[in-house]
């Protein structure tokens, strides 16, 4: 074979063109290619990291806004609740207010019937008097012959009655 017998005169050379193509690819790769990579790895790191950062932040942001959130909840309903207070101690004086005007309605009624009552039992009373006055002059007529003047049966009638 031709080929196997020219191999030890073109060895070398192809050994020096191989370390000079090996050589070049090294330095093109390690020279431009390597900072290149290097560069974007180091951005893509940064990147990441400033990401972190940024969630952290924007998680102690949101840890803030929740306490935040959750004072002014508790801050509304402490409001509510007193606000709440103050409509039923409002609600209790109306409704006291509305019992009160019932009660003193009533109380005038009851006090206007007990007057009216006061009323009737005097009348009834004078009546009973001068029924009583004009039998007992009738009675004392008709027992006894002695006719008794009208004024002096009321005062014995009267007496009587107030015992």
């Amino acid at each position: 074979m031709p080929q196997l017998s020219q191999l030890s005169q073109v060895f070398l050379s192809q050994l020096l063109w191989l370390a000079i193509g090996l050589g070049f690819i090294f330095f093109v790769i390690a020279r431009g290619m390597v900072p290149k990579i290097q560069r974007t790895i180091d951005a893509r790191e940064r990147a990441i990291a400033d990401d972190l950062e940024a969630a952290q932040r924007a998680r102690v942001a949101a840890d803030e806004t929740e306490a935040a959130w959750r004072e002014r909840m508790d801050a509304a309903r402490v409001d509510a609740a007193r606000i709440a207070q103050e409509a039923k101690q409002e609600s209790a004086k109306a409704t006291e207010a509305k019992v009160k005007k019932a009660a003193d309605k009533i109380n005038a009624r009851v006090e206007s019937a007990e007057a009216r009552i006061r009323e009737a039992v005097k009348a009834a009373r004078a009546e009973i008097e001068a029924v009583a006055a004009e039998a007992t002059q009738e009675m004392v007529g008709r027992l006894t012959g002695i006719k008794v003047d009208r004024t002096e049966a009321a005062k014995a009638v009267k007496a009587e009655l107030n015992v």
